[in-house]
């Protein structure tokens, strides 16, 4: 069973801080080959979705308030430990990175940028995808939004 916990960057403790950089940096940098600066001075402005499997984060998710990333409040950096994806996990953490936008900020409309091969997994949560694909960080990218 994922625990989640929802934390405002400093009420982060710095071993949570450690690990779920750790496991963006496993997945995002090492596993997708993908040279790119995670620590991007968003982290702060961001409530931060750990999910928590025998005291280790093996899921998480970054979630912003409306007009910080997008005019829609949104949620990113979303990660399931490789180890652990057989476990539909990543349904959990993003159905509660959702709750935690409608419960933190009041609001159903979710944008993200979402890499495109995962279109399916987001339609299946009820995102809807807009607009061309594009190239972030050299990773085909899609436009999704959630109402």
């Amino acid at each position: 069973m994922l625990e989640i916990k929802v934390k405002k960057f400093q009420e982060l403790s710095i071993d949570e801080l450690y690990y779920l950089l750790q496991l963006r940096s496993e997945v995002f940098v090492v596993e997708q080959d993908c040279v790119y600066q995670d620590l991007d001075g968003k982290d702060e402005k961001a409530l931060h979705v750990l999910g928590i499997k025998n005291d280790k984060i093996i899921a998480y998710t970054r979630i912003f308030k409306p007009g910080y990333y997008f005019d829609e409040a949104s949620i990113g950096r979303v990660v399931v430990a490789k180890n652990e994806r057989q476990y539909k996990y990543g349904y959990a953490i993003m159905k509660a990175s959702i709750e935690a936008v409608k419960n933190h900020f009041n609001e159903t409309k979710i944008k993200i940028s979402a890499q495109t091969y995962l279109n399916k997994f987001y339609n299946n949560l009820g995102f809807k995808a807009i607009g061309d694909e594009y190239l972030e960080d050299n990773i085909p990218h899609i436009v999704m939004v959630f109402q």
